[in-house]
């Protein structure tokens, strides 16, 4: 047996690596993926909670204080009638728990919007009936009484009414591909904003309220299709073609947006007599929640520094702005994601102290109090409980790298209930706050799942990952550590390496430096999510093969107040690339390091900022790696861009300092990686940064996908695309 072990460890040293180490095809696999608990629907009686079983056949009821299964909702071999699902996908409950809506045939189309076939579900009855016949549909949602269902297919709104036998209507008819949508967001107001459904229903389910977007005069782009494999586009193996869509570089023409409301008794279609700018952004949309005739609308100018809060009348039409917020350089996405609506008002995020604090205003626009303060940011809003005056959020109250779960009450006593101060916590509450499901990791420990009670008390363990754990101790991983350093601008950075498992302090190291550092983002965390591969694996793979692996989060990121993060404003680059040159720096000046073997690395802005650090103008990298690279911010969107930037015709100066124009100043051996069906940051960014560096006669080596997106995944595409990775580090710092 030892023999037969020998000459496995000898194979896998050959074709892999060290046989007591990680493999590639392991890491890509999902091999040393840690488990979690997904897709919990916390229900109307406050005790239980809903989860799609893994297989996707079932969906299965638990306590919230125990965990144990007490029902099944739905199961695929239960349905009364002759409709035949192997599985399903996802699901909403009606507001009233009576129906369900299953999800099955999903297929993706941006990064929020999917296109399925939902299926109505009695839950009484165990009788399944399709939502609709005409097609596939797009972001269902119910009305709060539960008696219909609103949907969006090929840019128009339709109405199902289960009391009238599921009865369809077409609510409107000028949706086109590529000219008008109804009730769903155009490209680049999903990727951007992050959302993909734009309509509501009102308190007494008699109006629908959408946003319609023309984007007939945003300009096409278009992409190639090949054949291509895993999977094969067989309508390509003859001739190649394309994917034609609306996408608005920075300066371009927006899609034109309105506000409109639809009488579901009388079908009358009112247009909201909003005051905004042609060029102007309507991110979100929410109807009162006991008030069926006020419409909130957020509105946000091109430049996205002020943030209007309108209430509208959805019959009257008219709009009076209630809440104006005005942000010196820009108001953070964080805000439309946090927003929530109250009894009587809402929940609004604002940096207006300096950090993300939560704000409760009424529905006149009078604020209420102030839910949260301090020199620490709010991570997320879990609920206000209108009841109590208790408002429950995440924040990074004991240290910018840490986060943990928090209560505070109506006279602003906060009170920790995520029982560990270090690693990151998440939370999950029960319908009342009365229990609430934490899961908590840190950079050395993968996820933990816990059910607690309103005091922070854990009940019961769901998952310690214990078998990964387990797979992990087998395992000759390094240490994984944080540390800070101050740059010769004087500023304090923070940071994290993982070591070689045999590292000697009297040796010097290459070194692998990893980065996003895109506005308000943080790889520097104290959670398993760090690094690659979560626990930080990549890195350790790279650290068995006897490299250092760096994180720094520079100026720009975020975690650390709005401060930090906007003084890179309208220079985008020029400080994230300066602090990681300067981490280089600092990383030469160790004992343990080799300053001329060092290497920086990054994904989308990470990438961007890989090519501007390597051409920064102090040559301290001997390579790097920019995967899917903005390469010049006027090739990207309008919305991203325009809010770090301005316009290009605002701000030239700012948009001259890209890696194109930095071109002739790259230093060290680069490879360049991109998709060529990349939707989000086009294949256009390497073709001209490769023709920029030709004509500066820089030597590089570039690497496609075909047919793959941003993400560049699907058959063995990770395995390779990191090998390829990996190899470069190995021929050009070893």
């Amino acid at each position: 047996m030892r023999q037969i072990f020998t000459l496995l460890a000898l194979f896998c040293a050959i074709f892999y690596v060290k046989a007591d180490g990680l493999t590639l095809k392991d890491l890509t696999g999902g091999t040393y993926s840690a488990r979690g608990i997904y897709g919990v629907t916390p229900l109307l009686d406050g005790e239980t909670y809903t989860q799609l079983s893994r297989d996707g056949k079932q969906i299965i009821k638990h306590s919230f204080r125990t965990g144990e299964e007490t029902g099944v909702l739905f199961d695929v071999n239960n349905i009364k009638n002759r409709v035949k699902l192997d599985r399903i996908d996802g699901y909403q409950m009606s507001p009233d728990e009576k129906n369900i809506l299953v999800q099955t045939e999903t297929k993706g189309i941006y990064r929020h919007s999917k296109t399925a076939e939902y299926y109505i579900y009695n839950v009484r009855n165990r009788t399944l009936a399709h939502l609709s016949e005409g097609g596939p549909q797009e972001q269902p949602l119910w009305s709060r009484d539960g008696t219909m269902v609103a949907f969006v297919r090929d840019g128009n709104l339709f109405l199902v009414k289960l009391l009238f036998n599921n009865s369809e209507s077409q609510i409107t008819k000028d949706g086109e591909f590529n000219k008008v949508i109804n009730g769903k967001p155009d490209w680049v107001n999903e990727e951007e904003f992050s959302f993909a459904r734009a309509f509501d229903f009102n308190a007494d389910n008699t109006m629908i309220a959408w946003i319609r977007y023309d984007e007939s005069e945003v300009p096409l782009f278009s992409f190639p299709w090949y054949k291509g494999m895993s999977p094969e586009k067989k309508d390509y193996a003859e001739y190649p073609g394309s994917y034609d869509y609306k996408y608005p570089i920075a300066g371009a023409r927006n899609s034109t947006v309105s506000v409109h409301s639809f009488d579901i008794k009388s079908r009358a279609i009112r247009k909201m007599q909003l005051p905004i700018p042609a060029d102007g952004y309507v991110p979100r949309i929410f109807f009162a929640e006991d008030d069926a005739e006020k419409l909130l609308v957020l509105t946000l100018n091109r430049h996205q520094d002020q943030l209007d809060i309108y209430l509208a009348n959805p019959r009257s039409t008219e709009c009076r702005v209630i809440v104006r917020e005005q942000a010196e350089c820009y108001v953070p996405e964080d805000a439309l994601k946090a927003f929530k609506v109250t009894p009587g008002g809402f929940v609004l995020m604002s940096e207006r102290s300096g950090y993300k604090h939560l704000y409760l205003y009424d529905l006149n626009g009078t604020l209420k109090r102030q839910l949260t303060s301090g020199s620490y940011e709010v991570k997320a809003l879990y609920g206000f409980d209108s009841k109590t005056g208790n408002t429950y959020y995440a924040s990074n109250q004991e240290s910018p790298l840490r986060q943990s779960v928090y209560r505070s009450d109506a006279k602003g006593k906060v009170t920790r209930l995520s029982t560990s101060s270090t690693g990151w916590n998440n939370a999950i509450f029960s319908t009342g706050f009365r229990y609430y499901m934490n899961t908590w990791s840190d950079l050395n420990t993968p996820s933990v799942t816990t059910l607690c009670d309103a005091s922070g008390k854990t009940l019961k363990t769901l998952e310690d990952n214990a078998a990964l754990r387990q797979k992990l101790a087998g395992l000759r991983l390094g240490e994984r550590k944080f540390f800070t350093f101050t740059t010769g601008d004087g500023v304090q950075l923070n940071g994290f390496m993982v070591l070689p498992a045999d590292f000697n302090a009297n040796r010097k190291y290459p070194v692998v430096m990893h980065q996003y550092s895109g506005p308000g983002s943080q790889q520097v965390v104290d959670s398993w999510s760090a690094g690659n591969m979560g626990g930080c694996l990549y890195e350790q793979y790279l650290a068995q093969e006897g490299f250092i692996c760096v994180c720094v989060d520079g100026r720009g990121t975020g975690g650390r107040g709005r401060d930090f993060e906007q003084c890179t404003y309208l220079k985008l680059g020029q400080l994230e690339s300066r602090d990681q040159v300067e981490t280089a720096i600092w990383l030469g000046q160790q004992s343990y390091v080799d300053k001329n073997r060092i290497a920086i690395w990054g994904w989308s802005f990470g990438g961007f900022n890989t090519l501007m650090s390597m051409s920064e103008g102090r040559p301290v990298f001997a390579s790097g790696v920019a995967v899917a690279a903005p390469s010049s911010w006027r090739y990207y969107d309008s919305v991203y861009t325009e809010r770090y930037m301005r316009t290009p015709s605002e701000n030239g100066s700012g948009y001259d300092v890209c890696p194109v124009s930095r071109a002739s100043k790259l230093s060290g051996k680069l490879l360049l990686i991109h998709g060529l069906a990349d939707d989000n940051v086009h294949f256009r960014n390497a073709a001209e940064y490769t023709e920029a560096l030709v004509q500066a006669d820089k030597d590089f080596r570039e690497l496609t996908y075909t047919n793959r997106n941003h993400s560049i995944y699907g058959g063995n595409t990770r395995n390779h695309l990191f090998r390829q990775i990996t190899q470069h580090f190995k021929e050009t710092l070893k």
